[in-house]
């Protein structure tokens, strides 16, 4: 299932403006970009929030995201 960016900060209990400011900060997972939408894996979002929401450089070598 793919989340909005008001999906993901109403789950993460933050405003939008600070979903975006994690983001550009490196410190949420990459979303998935569909044309002009961004989404997020939710499976992926809820193994990041199990695993102590660590910043996105970690999060992508303790899953092997060798490719990002």
């Amino acid at each position: 299932m793919a989340l909005t960016a008001a999906e993901v900060a109403r789950r993460l209990d933050i405003s939008e403006r600070h979903l975006w400011a994690l983001l550009s900060s490196g410190r949420l997972p990459r979303p998935i970009r569909l044309g002009r939408s961004v989404r997020w894996n939710a499976a992926e979002l809820r193994e990041w929030m199990q695993a102590g929401a660590p910043e996105r450089s970690t999060w992508e070598a303790m899953r092997g995201d060798h490719d990002r």
